[in-house]
C-alpha cells in the first residue's frame, strides 16, 4: 500500500517551556489512561470473573489479552509514527482505548471482555510508544531529562492509584466492577481534546510511504506465539510439552521469516539497520534485562504483602509507595541534573548498580521482615530503576537520525515489555513450585497431611480460612519463595550493569526531533540538487 504525504512544511522553531508543558498535558493524560488500564483491574478481577461465571483460564486471558496486544503492537505504532502524523496516531490510539473500555464495561460474557481487552491493549500500545516519540520530537535531548520526572509522577500515580481505585469501585454497590473500565474514558477524551488544542507538529514527511503489512503480521504473530507460551507454560501446560514445542517452534519460524522480510522491504516495521548502532543495540539489551529484573520481581510483591504479611489489598497497594517514590525522586533529580550538565552515562551506571543492590537486599526478606526494612529495600530498588529506565531511552534517542526516532523508541519499549512478560511468567512458575515445595516440607514437619490446604501450585490460599499452624507455614513459604525470585532477578540486573558500561557517552543534541528532521530533509534535498546539477 502506498500513501502520499504533504510536502515539507516550513522549518520548525524551538518550542518554549510553556508550549512544551501545554503539549505534554495531553500526553500525560494519555499515559495515565494507559497505566490505569493495566492496574485498575488488579483487585477487581476475582469479582469480574465470578459475576460473568467464567473459569480460571478466562481469568488468565483477561489479564494476558491486554498485555499481549500492547506488547506486540508497540513496534508497529513506533514505525507508523516515523511515516504518518504523530498527533493523529495518538488520537487514534486513544480512540481505540475508548472503544475497548466501553466494550469491556458493557460486557455480559467473558468472550466479549477478552476481545475488548485486546482493543484496549492495542490502544495502550500506541500510547506507550507514541508518548515518548512525541516528547523526543518536541524536546531536544539536552532538555528532555527534566521533563522525564513529570512522566515519572504520572507513572507513580497511575501505578499506585489503579489498584486502590479498582478496589473502591468494586466495593461500592452503586458503581461496581464495570466502572473499572468506564473510569478511563473521561481521561482519554480529555487527552484527545488537549492534544488537538496544544500539540503542534509540522508535517515533515516523505513523499511516498509503503506500509509493510507482511512484516507487521509476521512480527505480531511471532511475538504473540512466544508471549502466549511464556504466559501459559507452567500453568495451563508443562514447560516440557507438545504445546511448548508448537508455540516456540511457530514463534521462532515466524520471527525468522519476519527478519527475512524486514531485511528486504523498503519501509520495514523494525529497521534492522538501527541495530548497527552500538547505542541502540546495548540500550535494547539493557531494557530487556531491566524488564525481566524489575517487572518480573516486583509484580509478586503485592501477593507477598497480602499472603506472607497478612495485609489487605488496599494496604498492600499503599505498601509499594516507597518504591514508587524512590523511582519518582531519582528520575526527577537525575533528569534535572542531566539537562543542566549534559552528562548522562554516570546515571545509567549508578542506576544499574543501585538496582542490583536493591534486588539483592530484597532477596533477604521473609515473613518476619519489618515494613521499615522493606521500605528501605524497595526505595533503593526504585531509585535505581528511576535513574536507569528513562535514561536508556534518552541515550538511544540521542544517537539515531530523527527519521528513526519512532522505530528506536518503540524497539526499547517493546523489549522492556517483553522482558517484563517473560520475567513475570518464568518467575511465576518458579514461585509456584517453590511455594509448593516449602509448604510440603513445613506440613510434613508439623505432622499435618499435605494436599488439602489449598495452597498448591494452582491457587493462592484464602488466609482467613486457614488454621493458625497452617497459616504460619503458608506465610513462611511465600516469604521464602518471594525472596528467591529477587535472588534470581539480581543476576539480570548485574548483566544490565555490564551492558550499560559499554555504552559510549555522546554529547546530548540541542535540537528537537522535528528540527533535526527538517535539517535532514533539507540536507537530502541539497544532495539531490547537487546530483542533478552535476
Amino acid at each position: 500500500m502506498t500513501a502520499t504525504q504533504a510536502p515539507d512544511a516550513a522549518p520548525p522553531t524551538a518550542m518554549t517551556n510553556r508550549q512544551i508543558l501545554q503539549a505534554m498535558s495531553g500526553l500525560m493524560a494519555g499515559m495515565f489512561v494507559a497505566i490505569l488500564a493495566g492496574t485498575v483491574v488488579a483487585n477487581a478481577l476475582p469479582t469480574i470473573i465470578a459475576d460473568l461465571g467464567a473459569s480460571q483460564s478466562s481469568y488468565t486471558w483477561v489479564v494476558t489479552a491486554e498485555l499481549l496486544a500492547m506488547t506486540a503492537t508497540v513496534p508497529l505504532w513506533g514505525k507508523l509514527s516515523d511515516l504518518f502524523d504523530k498527533k493523529l496516531l495518538l488520537q487514534l490510539s486513544l480512540g481505540m482505548f475508548v472503544v475497548g473500555s466501553l466494550l469491556a464495561g458493557f460486557s455480559h460474557g467473558v468472550e466479549l471482555l477478552i476481545f475488548s481487552r485486546v482493543v484496549q491493549g492495542i490502544g495502550a500500545g500506541g500510547l506507550t510508544a507514541l508518548a515518548q516519540v512525541v516528547m523526543a520530537a518536541i524536546i531536544p535531548p539536552r532538555r528532555l531529562g527534566k521533563y522525564a520526572g513529570i512522566f515519572g509522577a504520572v507513572f507513580a500515580i497511575g501505578t499506585v492509584a489503579g489498584p486502590l481505585v479498582g478496589g473502591v469501585l468494586v466495593d461500592t454497590s452503586w458503581l461496581g466492577w464495570r466502572w473499572c473500565f468506564f473510569i478511563g474514558v473521561p481521561f482519554a477524551l480529555l487527552a484527545i481534546a488537549l492534544l488537538q488544542r496544544t500539540l503542534r507538529l509540522p508535517a515533515v514527511g516523505r513523499r511516498e510511504v509503503k506500509i509493510d503489512f507482511l512484516g507487521a503480521f509476521l512480527i505480531v504473530a511471532g511475538v504473540c506465539a512466544l508471549l502466549i507460551w511464556v504466559t501459559l507454560a507452567g500453568n495451563e501446560f508443562d514447560w516440557a510439552s507438545w504445546q511448548t514445542a508448537a508455540l516456540t517452534g511457530a514463534g521462532v519460524l515466524l520471527l525468522v521469516a519476519a527478519v527475512f522480510v524486514e531485511a528486504r522491504t523498503a519501509e520495514p516495521v523494525i529497521p534492522l539497520n538501527i541495530f548497527r548502532n552500538r547505542t541502540v543495540t546495548l540500550t535494547t539489551v539493557a531494557s530487556l534485562l531491566v524488564g525481566v529484573a524489575m517487572f518480573g520481581g516486583t509484580v509478586f510483591l503485592s501477593q507477598y504483602f497480602q499472603v506472607s504479611l497478612g495485609k489487605s489489598p488496599t494496604v498492600a497497594g499503599l505498601m509499594s509507595l516507597p518504591m514508587i517514590l524512590g523511582l519518582l525522586v531519582s528520575s526527577t533529580v537525575a533528569g534535572q541534573v542531566i539537562s543542566k550538565t549534559g552528562v548522562w552515562k554516570r546515571y545509567l551506571v549508578a542506576g544499574a548498580v543501585i538496582m542490583t543492590v536493591g534486588l539483592g537486599l530484597l532477596s533477604t526478606i521473609d515473613a518476619d521482615t519489618s515494613f521499615t526494612l522493606l521500605s528501605v529495600y524497595m526505595a533503593v530498588l526504585g531509585i535505581g530503576v528511576g535513574m536507569l529506565m528513562q535514561n536508556l531511552v534518552l541515550a538511544a534517542q540521542n544517537d539515531v537520525p530523527a527519521s528513526e526516532l519512532g522505530a528506536a523508541t518503540s524497539v526499547l519499549s517493546f523489549f522492556r515489555s517483553m522482558g517484563g512478560t517473560i520475567g513475570t511468567s518464568v518467575l511465576g512458575a518458579i514461585l509456584a513450585n517453590r511455594v509448593a515445595s516449602e509448604m510440603t516440607k513445613g506440613l510434613d514437619a508439623a505432622g499435618i497431611p499435605s494436599g488439602g490446604d489449598g495452597g498448591g501450585e494452582s491457587s493462592v490460599p484464602d488466609m482467613s480460612t486457614l488454621p493458625e499452624p497452617v497459616r504460619q507455614i503458608v506465610e513462611h513459604a511465600y516469604g521464602v519463595a518471594t525472596a528467591d525470585l529477587f535472588l534470581i532477578a539480581t543476576p539480570c540486573a548485574l548483566l544490565a550493569l555490564l551492558t550499560v558500561v559499554f555504552i559510549k557517552e555522546k554529547p546530548l543534541k540541542t535540537t528537537s526531533g522535528m528540527e533535526r528532521l527538517a535539517e535532514e530533509a533539507g540536507a537530502a534535498t541539497e544532495t539531490d540538487r547537487t546530483v542533478v546539477g552535476s
